[in-house]
């Protein structure tokens, strides 16, 4: 059986994350991130549905998330995913793109998957650089490039691309965002919305994507991610979200991250060891 690998990296000087997923046969359930993804199959088959819409993910895809667009991805045949990524903050994608255009506008892809020899081989340099450790500016400059043909390759207005939303629908997401630490219910997220509960979950979906219990979770998951990044335990990190306890918490955010909230703690306890001891990476196998 083939030995899967998950590997993550933190560039410091770019601030941003660099994923390695290799031999992967995991569904990642229907969730979204607050930042962006932009990502290269290189083997395996996948159904990915995201934003309402269905793409079969082949070797050669690249996929593009949007902070918010919620997506799922299953697994369509015997083949295992191979597959890197970036996830890039929307303040290091307002920095970047302000280096680019001028304008700190964020942008956003119109685009989900598509197809694109330029920008892969950027995707990939790009991806060796941060996965190896390099210094210098040609990282920098790697990064400017793939940017730069992704805006100008399906790029938009971030306000343009954002629908407008329902003003009872956005009051739920805040109380949501504001209060995710406790145990919520349906009826505290409806009188907050002011809707009624059928109303909400209709309302919510068709505007959201995604319904307002996942959303909650996602919110936790986020949260959790920022305190195992300042070196928090996964204990403290789960009561501290709002998760019923540490086996919730690591499920979901195994299935929503591709790691354990342990392995991700490591690769920010690992920035704070001694530069020969490590390249700020953390990286768990296991044999299938």
């Amino acid at each position: 059986m083939k030995k899967e690998t998950r590997t993550v990296v933190w560039d410091e000087q770019l601030q941003i994350e660099a994923y390695r997923l290799a031999g992967v046969t995991q569904p990642f359930p229907n969730h979204f991130h607050e930042y962006y993804v932009v990502g290269f199959v290189e083997a395996g088959r996948r159904l990915l549905c995201c934003r309402r819409q269905e793409y079969v993910l082949e070797p050669g895809s690249l996929v593009l998330f949007n902070p918010g667009d919620n997506h799922s991805c299953t697994q369509l045949d015997e083949q295992f995913l191979d597959y890197r990524s970036f996830n890039i903050s929307q303040e290091a994608m307002r920095k970047w793109v302000c280096e680019l255009t001028g304008s700190p506008a964020l942008p956003a892809f119109a685009e989900n998957v598509l197809y694109d020899k330029e920008i892969s081989l950027y995707l990939r340099r790009l991806h060796r650089q941060v996965m190896a450790g390099c210094s210098g500016f040609g990282k920098e400059e790697a990064l400017l490039f793939l940017l730069g043909a992704l805006i100008k390759s399906c790029g938009q207005s971030f306000a343009e691309y954002l629908p407008e939303c329902r003003r009872e629908i956005e009051l739920a997401c805040r109380f949501m965002e504001q209060n995710f630490a406790e145990r919520l219910s349906l009826v505290q997220i409806c009188n907050a919305a002011g809707l009624s509960k059928s109303a909400l979950l209709r309302a919510f979906t068709k505007t959201k994507g995604i319904t307002p219990y996942r959303y909650l979770e996602t919110v936790r998951i986020n949260e959790a991610k920022k305190l195992l990044q300042q070196g928090a335990s996964p204990l403290h990190a789960a009561m501290s979200c709002g998760f019923a306890d540490q086996s919730h918490f690591t499920n979901y955010f195994s299935s929503f991250i591709g790691l354990t909230p342990g392995a991700y703690r490591e690769i920010f306890l690992a920035k704070k060891q001694p530069a020969d001891d490590c390249l700020c990476c953390a990286e768990h196998a296991l044999t299938k």
